[in-house]
């Protein structure tokens, strides 16, 4: 059985993260992913662990393409991709604004060579505006969208803090993957492709807005999210490790109440429904926090589980290896790699039982389909190796 996107080619101009993961999620579903770097390749060849001069965080953002290495800045390696994108049914790419149009190979460029291209631009807020040109990785958008202020420490500082993980560019990889998946439908049906314009800035306060945001929605009657914000109650201390527990429902408090022995709380005026909790969440959460206290790990998992309260250990991220859930979902598959032995990766997470989605290959080395791409395009042996001689190929040192 085929990926459901099988007979889908994407020419992958992208670099870092939020294109990367978009593009993989399309491999991953059988399309034909094709990376194109320049010389110096993507910046995340440089980051995460090394092995065999192959970096994870590049691995694990790229896996399933095939790699193309070419000098745009050359009229022959403009013509490559130029016909390359002849042959694609999506072009995306995350430059800055303006870049791709200084270069030849902007929307309405590519468009006169195929009229019916679905044409993706991410970027960091947008093509207009105060922050267009400048450079924005992660950390800039949890500042701009309200995420940092959201993580703020509430109980001493006010300090605001950032997610230690880059949510905002996986957020706009999956707002992208999800978009370039419609596109192509409306393509199917209407015959038309279309320009489809995502910035991590939009892409982010639509993700927090539902429960996060949700407060300035009354137009005239705004009240600060930060007032009595929801959420699950977070990481609790036991007397040997941490575990998190929420109670949102009337059930699941008076499960809570009864797990940790405080009946007396059940009847309290100021937990006596969710409304009310919310209200007084530092009081509830400041009570729940010192009776966990009393509690090891195991006993009070075990307890609050008997009377039906969400809750969990936490588990490093090691432990990912060894634990039964994540064994239980059969997520982490290895794969035997020639050049670097054993490489382990997370299956694609949506499962699909008609046309199911799979890790077909590793991610490329630099340029390491140089030769393959080329052929495809017509390209004769030859002309390939003195494209090579003259820098506009890189050779290829690996190919996974």
């Amino acid at each position: 059985m085929h990926g459901a996107l099988q007979g889908v080619r994407v020419l992958d101009m992208t670099t870092m993260v939020s294109g990367p993961v978009a593009t993989m999620i399309l491999a991953d579903q059988g399309a034909d992913v094709i990376k194109v770097e320049s010389p110096s390749g993507d910046l995340m060849r440089q980051y995460g662990s090394i092995v065999e001069g192959v970096s994870s965080s590049f691995l694990s953002c790229n896996r399933g393409k095939r790699g193309l290495c070419v000098d745009l800045k050359t009229p022959a390696g403009l013509e490559i991709i130029q016909r390359l994108a002849g042959k694609a049914d999506v072009l995306v790419q995350n430059f800055r604004p303006g870049a791709m149009d200084r270069v030849g190979l902007g929307e309405q460029a590519i468009r006169k060579i195929r009229p019916d291209i679905i044409y993706v631009s991410i970027s960091g807020v947008g093509e207009t505006g105060p922050y267009s040109q400048q450079r924005i990785y992660d950390p800039i958008i949890q500042a701009l969208s309200g995420l940092a202020e959201l993580q703020a420490d509430r109980e001493s500082t006010g300090r605001p803090r950032m997610v230690r993980t880059i949510i905002p560019d996986k957020t706009t990889a999956l707002t992208a993957a999800q978009a370039i998946s419609a596109a192509l439908f409306y393509r199917e049906r209407s015959g038309e492709g279309q320009h489809i314009r995502i910035a991590m800035l939009d892409a982010m306060v639509a993700y927090l807005w539902p429960e996060a945001i949700s407060s300035l929605s009354f137009v005239g009657r705004e009240r600060d999210p930060a007032s009595g914000q929801m959420g699950l109650d977070l990481v609790f201390d036991t007397r040997d490790g941490f575990i998190t527990a929420g109670a949102l429902s009337d059930q699941e408090w008076l499960g809570m109440c009864r797990a940790l022995e405080r009946e007396d709380l059940i009847n309290d005026p100021r937990f006596i429904t969710a409304r009310s909790r919310i209200e007084n969440g530092a009081a509830r959460r400041q009570i729940t926090s010192e009776a966990l206290k009393q509690w090891c790990s195991a006993d009070i998992l075990e307890r609050l589980h008997a009377h039906g309260v969400p809750c969990a250990p936490i588990v490093s991220r090691m432990e990912l290896l060894d634990n039964d859930q994540v064994r239980e979902n059969d997520l982490l598959h290895i794969f035997d790699d020639p050049h670097l032995g054993q490489v382990r990766q997370p299956r694609p997470a949506a499962r699909f039982d008609k046309s199911p989605s799979s890790i077909r290959r590793l991610a490329p080395g630099l340029g390491g389909h140089n030769a393959e791409i080329l052929e495809e395009l017509g390209y004769s042996a030859s002309l390939c190796e003195q494209l090579q001689k003259d820098g506009v190929l890189l050779t290829a040192l690996r190919n996974q």
